[in-house]
């Protein structure tokens, strides 16, 4: 069995998440993509999502929240990078579609601009990983 990769997710201010994982899934702008050990070298464009990784032992998963960004793979080690993330642990179903309803109204009552339309990608993507950490 090849060894497990190295995996980081890391936010503009910090490491969210490290540790080792026998299996990511990612969604991109060109579909979800699975990376198992040995995957080869890959640098894709992530859509507002969840991402979710399985950890070493096989019983335990990590969700995690992502506004969008980029996902790296190279040598053994998978980099998830995103201005925005979250694990799924921090917040609740019913906290993320509240969010989510707030932000909506106001991207739907202002002038649409890009911090609206970012508040609207960040509460859907916590809504998605909420609702698959369950």
């Amino acid at each position: 069995m090849p060894e497990p990769m190295q995996v980081e997710v890391v936010s503009a201010d910090k490491v969210i998440w490290s540790g080792e994982s026998t299996n990511v899934i990612a969604k991109t702008t060109d579909g979800e993509i699975g990376i198992l050990p040995g995957h080869a070298p890959v640098l894709a464009v992530l859509q507002p999502s969840a991402v979710v990784i399985f950890c070493e032992d096989g019983r335990k998963r990590e969700v995690v929240a992502v506004d969008g960004g980029f996902v790296s793979v190279s040598q053994g080690r998978v980099s998830i990078l995103s201005e925005y993330a979250r694990l799924a642990d921090e917040v609740s179903v019913a906290e993320a579609e509240r969010e989510l309803a707030e932000a909506q109204q106001h991207l739907d009552s202002g002038d649409g601009s890009e911090d609206d339309r970012k508040h609207v990608q960040r509460a859907t993507a916590q809504l998605r990983a909420a609702q698959k950490r369950q």
